[in-house]
């Protein structure tokens, strides 16, 4: 099947009253998390996950992306008018966004964003159309020990982009790989690290985790800040039309931060937000007025919106064509994918080519969706963002709760929901990043299965990983990342040490 006939039978899949009435719901509950500031797609995606459980596979994965694609749109909303991003990718789009709703711009940077969104999003599906197919093609050749390397590289680079120390990254991430070993051994059948527990012969869910991590976490935390409710700055529906230089200085900002950010999605890290500040860089770079950058300059906005669009086009490719998420709202959805016992990679346009053209499909209908949405309510989804805290925060926790009985109708996972909703509160206070938890989890068991799988194959020969080309080349970088993270932590200590004993020189 070509592209152009995948795209056509994925949209004779999509164009259903239920699968449609349910991508609607995605995108509006994603919409409406971006504008609000702390939960984001991670944690809404987890909050709905139990929701999916009766429904057909496709018609969940669809609902749930549309909840990924629709955050990236909403957090614009609240970035220019309120000066608060919805999103850490809407931060960018604060610099400029909220100087032109000062000036009386707001309708225009609104349309600009949302437009700019829907043809960053268009570069994308049709790239992702492309790309992921190709892609797929090629990892066919994958066995165990390059399975292994592409998920031990992921996991090195994965950790230490997240914007964190990557000492506190990599501890974090150690603990989630050792989260996902409790339980019963799929290939020996001994009980590890259960401690004697019959409740843990199971093994530590992933939802109760991740709700804890993300819900209950953002609650506790949410109870330490005090601020001051926001400003909205008005504006009338009619003023959303932009004017022809507007459109003019914005055709090349979106242009370019689409196909940016598609290209930055496909790499390990948090590449929506690498490329919003990468788009904004260049912008104000190319730009024949640089001085009007942080002023209210249109393209500040129009660049970084598109941008954050075009890499959540890009981050489905490598999970879709070689089942490995290089992001963790894509690892959030990797759950969902083998809590229903689908397994993406390399085989899923062969064996599920429904889910796979469907889903592709259903962004580019979510797309118009969130146009058409997004525009004429966006004064109204910009006073969501005010509703407070005492409304807000209970929801969550009672969707928490719920959710996590859900799963497996167990007490035992309501405590698990408490104790990793203490510890998601730990983190946010000592500045810890739970994204890395989250992808030990999810990527730690597959690196596990694919090492001894490699090690059946190599006969228990570790070096034979070194002999095959492309194992022996990821593993290479990823031998070359650990080295270059002890040498910068090596000259940051000598750098600390000198400048002591300069001071005491000087003294």
């Amino acid at each position: 099947m070509s592209p152009w006939e995948g795209i056509v039978s994925g949209l004779y899949v999509v164009m259903k009253p239920e699968i449609l009435v349910f991508c609607f719901f995605g995108v509006l509950i994603g919409t409406l998390v971006g504008v609000l500031p702390g939960l984001g797609p991670v944690g809404a995606i987890a909050l709905l996950l139990p929701m999916t459980f009766g429904q057909d596979f496709i018609v969940a994965i669809i609902m749930l992306s549309g909840i990924y694609y629709g955050a990236m749109y909403g957090g614009s909303t609240t970035s220019i008018l309120i000066n608060v991003p919805g999103e850490a990718t809407s931060v960018a789009t604060c610099i400029d966004g909220y100087q032109m709703a000062l000036k009386g711009r707001a309708g225009p940077a609104l349309a600009i964003a949302a437009i700019g969104s829907f043809i960053a999003g268009t570069i994308g599906i049709f790239f992702l159309m492309m790309v992921a197919p190709a892609l797929a093609r090629f990892a066919l050749r994958f066995g165990p020990p390059e399975y292994f390397a592409l998920a031990f590289l992921g996991l090195l680079t994965l950790s230490r982009l997240t914007g964190k120390s990557p000492l506190k990254s990599y501890t974090v991430m150690l603990l989630g790989m050792a989260i996902a070993t409790v339980g019963i051994d799929s290939v020996s059948g001994f009980a590890r690290f259960t401690g004697g527990s019959s409740a843990l012969l199971e093994g530590i869910d992933f939802i109760p985790v991740i709700m804890g991590l993300y819900g209950i976490g953002e609650v506790f935390a949410s109870v330490k800040k005090i601020g001051v409710s926001p400003r909205i700055t008005l504006f009338r529906t009619r003023d959303l039309i932009p004017t022809r230089k507007d459109i003019k200085d914005s055709v090349g900002p979106i242009l370019r931060g689409g196909l940016m950010g598609f290209f930055l999605g496909l790499i390990p890290g948090p590449s929506a937000i690498i490329s919003t500040f990468g788009s904004y860089t260049l912008e104000r770079k190319l730009s024949k007025r640089p001085e009007e950058f942080g002023k209210g300059a249109i393209e500040g906005v129009a660049g970084p919106e598109a941008a954050n669009n075009g890499a959540s086009s890009g981050a489905f490719v490598p999970l879709l064509s070689l089942g490995i998420p290089f992001s963790p709202v894509p690892a959030v959805l990797l759950a969902a994918f083998m809590i229903h016992g689908i397994l993406p990679g390399p085989l899923l346009i062969r064996d599920h080519p429904n889910i796979f053209w469907g889903l592709i499909a259903s962004m580019y209908v979510g797309n118009i969706m969130l146009l058409v949405l997004n525009l004429p309510l966006v004064g109204i989804f910009a006073r969501v963002a005010l509703i407070p805290n005492r409304i807000i925060m209970p929801t969550i926790i009672a969707f928490c709760f719920i959710g996590a009985f859900a799963v497996r109708n167990s007490i035992y996972d309501l405590f698990l929901l408490l104790i990793f909703g203490i510890i998601g509160f730990f983190f946010r206070l000592q500045d810890y990043d739970p994204a890395p938890l989250v992808l030990g989890m999810i990527i730690g068991p597959m690196l596990e299965e694919a090492f001894r799988e490699s090690m059946v194959i190599f006969g228990g020969d570790v070096f034979q990983f070194f002999l095959r080309p492309l194992s022996g080349v990821m593993i290479g970088i990823s031998i070359f990342v650990i080295i270059s993270l002890f040498l910068s932590q090596f000259i940051k200590i000598f750098g600390i040490v000198f400048q002591r004993i300069d001071k005491r020189k000087a003294s």
